[in-house]
């Protein structure tokens, strides 16, 4: 049979579990695509590390160039993470007409489209499949599925870690801190989880969606991101009363005008919406096409064989375009889009707790302040001190700007009666809801 000469750089979970599933798997992808799949070189750090999946000596290398001057060597996986040397190994492989695979989010959130303009002039595909959201093939459902539609709006919990902390947080009542350390210890989290909890893990994967639905590279600049590390069991609580679940949500929205938003923050879901039943270390994305309607995609977002099942998909398909090259490199770049709309501009609900004195007056004063800007309150929940200390107020604000919103939190907490800076959460709306 027919082999596919294959170089992978990193072996590391992603890349153990890919040459683990290759051997495993190896009749079942040699019958389904007529060619079989042989994994020439693997680079690593250290060839003389004990790995849990072990790989043959003789192919361990040490160097990502000895991928590129291989000729035996037809497709080039890359798994290593970070920017450097993947980076150059990626271009280099480009350059040198070697179809490229890579799972790395980062490095395509913030060097795609330089990535993919050296794809189109080499006229070699790039595939990304495990970028994205792990085991759920979301990139394939914008690019192929439905390619016919306009995007009208996409919503995603796409980082199992955050999500696994706020499941506990609001299952089992733990702080953030608890739960991240339990996450820590089932391995859900890394030892320096800063990426996930900060937002920017599940950023990187809404700029790789959001320049696919939209046509245009989408700088990380122009989008906002917030984590999950100011969370506490009282807006979880709050939250729960009022209806809500809280998540990590990237919301990626194209309006009227053809600008979009892209944001990652803690967002409010309503509880009977379906993404605020999404548990533990799942992830779900829901797509909103003009054509298709309203769709969902779930499942393990991150881990290492959902992961390798993506990128072992992006292999076949690689491997069926040596031998019918695309007319398409990895992205298309299109002009209905093109602008990101400010986050000033964008239009939410909102939750809002501040901390104030148990006095009389004081909802009348935030509510002034909030009257003046044309700021509107849809509920109020005011618990009352135990101690004659300082209390919760927790407001729904209804549709206001962030620009608004901004100027509201900035003249509440100068009054005197405020003790803490106020909380705010954004709350979604989704459509039809």
């Amino acid at each position: 049979m027919e082999q596919v000469g294959i170089g992978l750089a990193g072996m590391g979970n992603v890349g153990a579990g890919v040459f683990k599933h290759l051997t495993n798997n190896r009749v079942l992808l040699s019958e389904r695509l007529g060619l079989e799949l042989a994994v020439r070189r693997i680079v690593v750090r250290d060839v003389n590390k004990v790995r849990s999946v072990p790989a043959p000596t003789a192919i361990l290398s040490t160097r990502w160039e000895d991928l590129i001057e291989d000729p035996s060597i037809q497709i080039v996986v890359e798994l290593m993470g970070g920017t450097e040397p993947a980076l150059q190994l990626i271009l280099r492989a480009i350059e040198n007409g070697k179809i490229v695979v890579t799972g790395n989010k980062q490095l395509l959130a913030e060097h795609g489209q330089e990535i993919f303009q050296a794809a189109t002039k080499h006229k070699v595909p790039v595939f990304y499949e495990a970028a994205a959201a792990g085991g759920i093939p979301i990139i394939k459902v914008v690019t192929e599925a439905f390619i016919g539609n306009h995007i009208r709006e996409m919503h995603g919990i796409i980082n199992g870690t955050c999500n696994y902390i706020l499941t506990r947080m609001t299952e089992a009542g733990l702080g953030f801190e608890e739960a991240l350390e339990e996450a820590q210890k089932l391995g859900f989290a890394e030892a320096d989880p800063t990426l996930d909890v900060n937002g920017w893990d599940a950023a990187h994967k809404a700029i790789i969606l959001a320049s696919l639905s939209y046509g245009f590279w989408v700088s990380g600049d122009e989008i906002f991101v917030e984590g999950i590390e100011d969370i506490t069991a009282e807006d979880i609580s709050f939250a729960r009363e009022l209806g809500y679940a809280i998540k990590l949500l990237a919301i990626i929205k194209a309006d009227e005008n053809s600008a979009i938003e892209v944001r990652v923050h803690p967002t409010l879901v309503p509880a009977e919406h379906v993404l605020a039943s999404v548990r533990g270390v799942f992830n779900a994305v829901a797509v909103h096409g003009d054509v298709v309607g309203e769709t969902l995609f779930y499942g393990r977002g991150a881990g290492q064989d959902p992961t390798s099942s993506a990128v072992i998909s992006d292999l076949a398909e690689a491997a069926v375009a040596l031998k019918w090259p695309r007319a398409s490199y990895g992205f298309t770049p299109h002009g209905l889009y093109g602008t990101c709309k400010p986050l000033a501009d964008v239009v939410s609900q909102y939750y809002l707790r501040i901390s104030v004195e148990d006095v009389p007056g004081v909802l009348a004063q935030v509510a002034g302040i909030l009257g003046e800007l044309k700021i509107g309150i849809s509920s109020v929940i005011q618990p009352e001190a135990n101690d004659g200390g300082s209390v919760p107020l927790v407001l729904m604000i209804h549709d206001a700007t962030n620009g608004q919103m901004d100027r509201a939190l900035e003249q509440i907490a100068a009054l005197a009666c405020v003790k803490k800076a106020p909380k705010m959460i954004r709350v979604e709306a989704f459509s039809g809801s």
